[in-house]
């Protein structure tokens, strides 16, 4: 004989405002899991679709950022020879040729300036970026000292709408275009002509070298010839695997410090699950003895009263849920533990992120249910129906 659902649910409306309570504890424990899980999914997203699958990356050896590589002229010039290299409709190798540096800018209402990372890109740079769309105005002419700019960057830091000037490396620098990348990492950016940028800073070799291999299958051995050529110290990484590695520190960062809150504030709720449930068992004794005399059995009272608690952490985690999907209308901004430059993105919830926090949500509640679900199917009866 089992105890039916519609006791669980009355019993719960009877308390509703204890239900509510518990409930929205447990709902506070899921919607900071769901947070620290969607920032990171957003975090994760962003640096992955910053690269192109049929894209290679040429850095220097050991080294771990852009800002770290250095790609002499004469290195570069034997990259951009290999026939794996694609060719566009005009013949031209599908090669560029970059230069990254840093800058600091002011943000807006911000009094502290951060970093922006400024690029220069070689003439098949946009053509690469496929995601990179001119939304404003227009590119920057070859051999001047014009840049466009990333959305991110426009909406956080002043003087970066068309038509501003932006003074840095000793030269003023006009802003002629905007660009939206699909919410990528290249919409933190500030694009610009490589060999300018390299005159103003004063650089004599480049960062970084992307290429579009004419064969995506043969990435495997465009890397092994550039490694086995002995004019060259490269490293070659596909661009997707090259970018998504720029979110290991930051995203390491927010899933420990997440998961830390996670575990602290679940205790609580759970506590607060357990004092529920176990006061639940206390006002509702004489009821469970009088079950127990109509015939059900201890195991029916068990899952009775382990029924309630996962109800209550399915409430709790549809709560939290519901309230960490509304933080998919707030964008992100913090500085990359890779870079040290500003990155912006955004929480992003997927199908994953939804099952994991109701399955967390009810793991809470199945933890915080069972020792007083234990307790109410070990009362005897006779002591039971004598607390009548």
């Amino acid at each position: 004989m089992a105890s039916p659902l519609a006791y669980v649910l009355r019993n719960l409306w009877t308390r509703r405002l204890t239900t509510a309570l518990t409930a929205g504890g447990l709902a506070l424990v899921v919607f900071v899991f769901a947070a620290v899980l969607m920032l990171d999914a957003g975090l994760k997203q962003t640096l992955v679709t910053t690269g192109e699958y049929d894209n290679a990356v040429a850095i220097r050896k050991g080294s771990e950022t852009e800002i770290q590589s250095g790609i002499g002229r004469d290195q570069a010039n034997v990259v951009e020879m290999n026939p794996a290299i694609a060719l566009d409709a005009d013949a031209r190798r599908m090669v560029s040729k970059e230069t990254v540096v840093l800058i600091s800018l002011s943000k807006r209402g911000a009094q502290k300036p951060s970093n922006v990372v400024i690029r220069g890109v070689g003439p098949a740079g946009f053509a690469l970026r496929p995601q990179v769309k001119l939304t404003a105005g227009r590119i920057f002419a070859p051999g001047s000292a014009e840049i466009v700019v990333g959305s991110n960057i426009v909406s956080g830091f002043s003087g970066t709408r068309i038509g501003d000037s932006l003074r840095f490396a000793q030269r003023e620098w006009t802003v002629v275009g905007t660009f939206d990348a699909g919410a990528s990492g290249f919409d933190s950016e500030i694009w610009g002509d490589a060999d300018q940028l390299m005159q103003a800073f004063r650089r004599i070799a480049y960062s970084t070298m992307v290429v579009r291999l004419a064969d995506p299958q043969a990435f495997d051995r465009f890397r092994e010839e550039v490694n086995g050529d002995p004019r060259l110290t490269l490293e070659i990484k596909r661009e997707q695997t090259f970018y998504s590695d720029q979110s290991r520190a930051l995203s390491t960062f927010i899933n420990i410090l997440g998961l830390t809150l996670t575990v602290i504030f679940s205790i609580g709720a759970m506590i607060g699950a357990m004092i529920t449930m176990y006061a639940s068992v206390s006002s509702r004794v004489a009821e469970i003895g009088t079950l127990r005399a109509l015939g059900f059995r201890r195991s029916n009272v068990l899952v009775a009263f382990m029924l309630e608690s996962l109800f209550l952490g399915l409430v709790g985690g549809l709560m939290g849920l519901a309230a960490a999907s509304l933080m998919q209308l707030a964008s992100f901004s913090t500085t990359n533990f890779q870079t040290f430059a500003d990155l912006s993105f955004r929480f992003m919830l997927t199908p994953g992120i939804v099952a994991s926090t109701l399955g967390f949500a009810l793991a809470m509640g199945l933890i915080g249910g069972f020792l007083p679900a234990l307790s109410a199917a070990r009362l005897q009866i006779v002591d039971s129906l004598r607390a009548a």
